[in-house]
């Protein structure tokens, strides 16, 4: 990436019509757009559609929005695999991705989801075609193949949770009715959370596809007017579209209208969705730990001459080459972790199986509620307090949520209902079982109930799930900042793209290093599963009340639930994970107080850069050049045009930035042919080489507008013996002489004429650095926010990726804002 760029952003384009240079598009028959190159879909009216990545997003003033991430104002999510859109005063949950195609097409046909023609339907009653029950047996199985693959990617946290379940426990002559309890307490958990609330509920949320508490957030910004900092658009035209949206869907509910009249309960509602962000980063640093370390424990079964000391050593040789190897990416060995999760969901729970029958088959007894109560009646406050372990059975079930960008909801459902809840409840069965016929063995409470022939195997089969666990959590947190970056809500750091297939698949050398230290430093700090099992269970649970909180928001705002059916989900589920946190905040001092000094630096980062972000915005839009002023400036007599092409890089949509008024008063100059570059970064895995560059005349003679589209697998650096300024220049001069809304004086050829004569005498490549001054006069909070985004913006790459640009050719424009 070139160094040196300030205010390039990734994906910000100008409002107003620019002209693709392909041919004339026809638009189809009944108003179904067709397929425009890989990934992309026309409408009638030449907008793109971008299925999976880009989905539509309708807002109360009649815009559509194509978006790329969880954003924290109108933009949807990145990766997206399904959309969904609510209609509130109809229906309690999201209407179906079908629904929404159809509300947004103004009751036109549903768009295809890749990058072939669109099929129009049947005009006799809208009939099915014959193929339609192979469309649907071929939906079944990619559902089946779908939820497979989430064994190796999305459950991998959760399904290895029995490795440190019972360890993280800090029991005390235990008895058997505390280990029915216990089990009933487990049992319980994972059936409201992860049955209830997740699947039944939560995967109904997804914002355009994709889950999280940002994407909820994105969803809340959409429907109400709350969002505070602004976001970064990266497709946006007015359309008339939501015609047929009632009124009552469109206008905000009471609880809608108190978070836009309350900028406090904004901000609160923004530092949520932020802390639940940074949550799941924190999880990113404890899962890798916790999970190898509780597996490679399993050495001192067999050989009690093994210290702990030894087995934290191994552990952290094993992560640390598991971050190594990162930068090769996952492609070549990522068909094996679905196999490797899926020999662990399977065979744990036959040793289950194997356990209750040996040793208590009555263990499902326990399921009774009364259970619960009689544990803690006898154990009271020691009780409450092993609810901080017993969290643990939950752990990566945000997983699901947070993960369905990359699969379908269903295919989830299936693969949890189907696979891992009987999994996890019928090895928490038995490892219970185990315990209470061997009541002291709670420390080893994984390896001490596998069955001795089979305890090697289960031992490589334990590590291997662990480090795939690892690995997907390691992945997810790449994913989570390359998203953040994407659209400035974090500070730039590289990002690299390891698969040219895969968009998910990126790399971070800064964030993989630093997870690195920590994730080392949590094993050979803490040691004991017991203390990284404390730090683990306020990452689990704030997650999950956090998710809770903003889901009672959804369905109040914008499903339009009943009261009393809202009042259903949350009274339950707050009292039970406030139960949970109330417990495990005890652990504050044990080691919980990592992942929140963790998430709080995160978070407070996160914001200093919204803010620093947010000021230059205002003052680029307050100080815009507008195309009117930009004649005045021409029309000075110092100010020459000199002979020359010169590239300005610009990142305002609307006008020009004032860098350029700078530049101008200073230079006195402006070369004859003036071309402002945006760069937009697409979510597809290249772009079009019709669709690269776009172009469209600005107001005065010589002066053009040009939008550069790259997707994720594209290569910038433009190498391969065509560089920047003849890619412009070539697509530039077939505008000129295809265009039909003449505006310049001069002729055709004049024109051209023109541009090749600048591009001999010299090129020029000019970039704006806007820098904050922070006055004496400035007040304290802008002097600490202002002055740590001055910090932070220092020591970030460039947002401007390498272009190939010559060094000879590159002018630096600094400016100073006074605050």
């Amino acid at each position: 990436m070139a160094e040196g760029v300030d205010d390039v952003a990734l994906g910000t384009v100008r409002d107003g019509p620019v002209e693709p240079l392909s041919a004339p598009r026809q638009s189809p028959a009944h108003g179904v757009g067709r397929s425009q190159g890989p990934g992309h879909v026309w409408s009638p009216d030449r907008t793109p559609f971008l299925p999976h990545h880009h989905r539509v997003a309708v807002t109360a003033r009649r815009k559509v929005r194509l978006a790329i991430i969880n954003p924290v104002s109108p933009a949807a999510s990145i990766a997206s695999a399904t959309a969904t859109l609510p209609r509130p005063p109809v229906h309690p949950l999201p209407m179906s991705s079908t629904a929404a195609h159809l509300d947004l097409e103004a009751a036109g046909p549903p768009r295809p989801h890749g990058g072939g023609p669109a099929a129009t339907l049947p005009s006799s009653g809208g009939h099915p075609p014959p193929a339609g029950r192979e469309t649907h047996v071929g939906n079944v199985r990619k559902n089946l193949f779908l939820a497979y693959k989430t064994l190796g990617v999305v459950f991998g946290g959760l399904v290895t949770s029995p490795l440190y379940v019972y360890p993280s426990m800090n029991l005390s002559s235990p008895t058997e009715g505390d280990y029915l309890g216990i089990y009933s307490i487990m049992f319980w958990t994972l059936t409201l959370i992860g049955v209830v609330k997740y699947v039944g509920i939560a995967l109904n949320a997804d914002d355009h596809g994709e889950g999280g508490t940002f994407a909820m957030y994105s969803l809340l910004c959409r429907h109400a007017d709350i969002g505070i900092l602004p976001s970064k658009r990266v497709y946006s035209v007015e359309e008339p579209l939501l015609h047929d949206q009632s009124t009552i869907a469109r206008r905000p509910s009471k609880l809608g209208k108190f978070f836009e009249r309350s900028i406090t309960a904004r901000r609160v509602l923004l530092f949520m969705a932020i802390l639940g962000m940074c949550m799941l980063i924190g999880d990113g640093i404890l899962t890798p730990a916790i999970s190898v370390l509780s597996a490679i424990d399993g050495l001192r079964g067999p050989f009690p001459s093994v210290s702990r000391p030894v087995v934290e050593a191994l552990s952290a040789a094993i992560l640390i080459g598991l971050f190594l190897l990162q930068k090769y990416g996952t492609s070549k060995v990522s068909f094996l972790f679905s196999p490797i999760m899926a020999a662990w969901t399977f065979t744990t729970p036959i040793i289950g199986i194997y356990s209750i029958v040996r040793y208590y088959p009555g263990i499902f007894k326990a399921i009774s509620p009364h259970y619960i109560v009689l544990f803690f009646l006898r154990n009271k406050r020691q009780g409450w307090q092993l609810l901080g372990g017993t969290v643990l059975c939950i752990t990566g079930a945000e997983a699901m949520f947070a993960d369905l960008g990359h699969f379908s909801k269903k295919a989830i459902q299936i693969a949890f209902l189907s696979s891992i809840y009987p999994s996890l409840v019928l090895t928490y069965a038995g490892q219970t079982a185990y315990l209470i016929n061997n009541a002291n063995d709670f420390g080893d409470g994984f390896y001490k109930f596998v069955p001795r022939p089979v305890y090697w195997p289960m031992f490589v089969i334990a590590t291997l799930a662990a480090i795939v666990a690892s690995q997907s959590l390691i992945s997810a947190t790449f994913s989570v900042i390359k998203q953040s970056v994407v659209l400035d809500y974090f500070p730039r750091v590289k990002v690299v793209h390891t698969s040219q297939q895969k968009e998910g698949e990126v790399y971070s050398p800064e964030v993989n290093y630093i997870l690195m230290v920590l994730c080392v430093g949590v094993i050979l700090g803490f040691g004991g599963g017991k203390e990284i099992g404390n730090a683990f269970g306020v990452v689990v649970i704030m997650v999950m009340l956090i998710t809770t909180i903003m889901l009672t928001l959804v369905m109040i705002i914008i499903w339009r639930t009943p009261l009393y059916l809202v009042g259903m989900y949350a009274v339950p589920f707050v009292i039970i994970e406030g139960s949970y946190i109330s417990a495990v905040f005890t652990k504050i001092l044990e080691g919980g107080w990592l992942p929140f000094a963790v998430s709080m630096i995160l978070a407070l980062i996160m914001f200093v850069w919204y803010y620093g972000r947010q000021r230059k915005t205002e003052y680029e839009m307050v100080n815009k050049v507008t195309l009117e002023r930009l004649g005045e400036l021409l029309a000075m007599p110092e100010v020459q045009r000199v002979p020359g092409l010169c590239f300005f890089y610009s990142n305002i949509q609307d006008g020009l930035t004032p860098i350029l008024g700078h530049y101008i008063k200073n230079m006195s100059s402006l070369h004859t042919v003036t071309i402002f570059v945006t760069l937009r970064y697409l979510l597809v895995s290249k772009v079009d080489e019709r669709e690269r560059i776009l172009v469209k005349r600005l107001g005065p003679d010589g002066v053009y507008q040009c939008t550069i589209q790259y997707g994720y697998a594209d290569n910038l650096s433009l190498k391969g013996g065509d560089d920047l300024v003849a890619q412009v220049t070539r697509c530039l001069q077939r505008h000129i002489e295809t265009s039909t809304d003449r505006q310049s004086p001069i002729s055709t050829e004049e024109e051209v004429g023109n541009l090749k004569a600048a591009r001999l005498a010299g090129v020029v490549h000019v970039r704006g650095k806007m820098r904050f001054y922070v006055g004496d006069d400035a007040g304290c909070f802008d002097k600490v926010m202002l002055l740590l985004y001055e910090f932070l913006h220092g020591i970030c790459r460039s947002a401007l990726p390498a272009l190939g640009m010559p060094l000879q050719q590159r002018v630096e424009i600094g400016m100073l804002y006074k605050v």
